[in-house]
């Protein structure tokens, strides 16, 4: 009985700490249907005394252009599957059972649980958290909701600038509403890492990568109609 009782000891705190972790996302997903969230980038900045700029966006004032160049360069399947691209997953655990380096494979839904919930150091715990949490996550919220909230708590520059009315105002003095192509695919170009690619003064890297980006979306863009007015993008 007595080492049962320590053997509870032990357990009890991972127990809670696991359940804390599925409470949490259960029961905040659907206040989310309504309430803007604050993703955990920002609570850290905000409890260490850092800047946070963010002015949240209504997904009807951000540009069809920015958010058909988000989807086809960051989740191309973001309108068909449940959260997870699992077919990108299993390529993904292939690659790290063989050994050879990570490539990501997170969906937007994914990046939206990882942001609103987990942590961001890379790490295999994570990766598998992130998995149930964006199937959840799919679930509860509809498209356009994922998409809208992806915009407002994605981080766009390096001085906490979070969302795209702040990554926009930073980079080029404007609004979201009307980006034309050069300035939205350069956003985009951002995102795999604000802190040191500046839209406002591109390299010619990415400049090149916003022209891919461009073509894929003339090409494909109605792949991403889920997120516009009525089903439909005008790009």
């Amino acid at each position: 009985m007595a080492r049962r009782k320590g053997i509870w000891r032990i357990l009890r705190p991972i127990a809670m700490v696991v359940g804390l972790l599925i409470a949490v996302p259960v029961v905040l997903t659907p206040l989310y249907l309504v309430i803007d969230p604050v993703s955990v980038p920002m609570l850290e900045r905000y409890l260490t005394g850092r800047a946070v700029d963010r002015q949240w966006r209504d997904i009807g004032d951000i540009s069809d252009r920015l958010k058909a160049s988000v989807i086809l360069s960051e989740d191309g399947q973001f309108c068909r599957h449940w959260g997870v691209d699992f077919g990108a997953l299993r390529e993904e655990v292939e690659r790290y059972m063989e050994g050879e380096d990570a490539r990501g494979a997170s969906t937007i839904t994914m990046q939206v649980a990882r942001n609103l919930f987990l942590w961001n150091s890379p790490s295999v715990i994570r990766k598998a958290l992130e998995v149930p949490l964006a199937l959840y996550v799919d679930l509860v919220l509809p498209k356009r909701r994922i998409m809208e909230i992806y915009l407002n708590i994605a981080e766009w520059g390096p001085e906490g600038q979070f969302g795209i009315a702040a990554g926009a105002q930073r980079a080029f003095g404007i609004t979201p509403q009307n980006l034309d192509w050069r300035r939205a695919t350069l956003l985009v170009t951002a995102l795999p890492n604000p802190m040191l690619r500046q839209p406002g003064r591109p390299s010619q890297g990415m400049l090149r990568i916003a022209g891919i980006i461009e073509g894929r979306v003339m090409e494909y863009g109605q792949r991403a109609a889920c997120v516009g007015d009525n089903g439909r993008l005008a790009l």
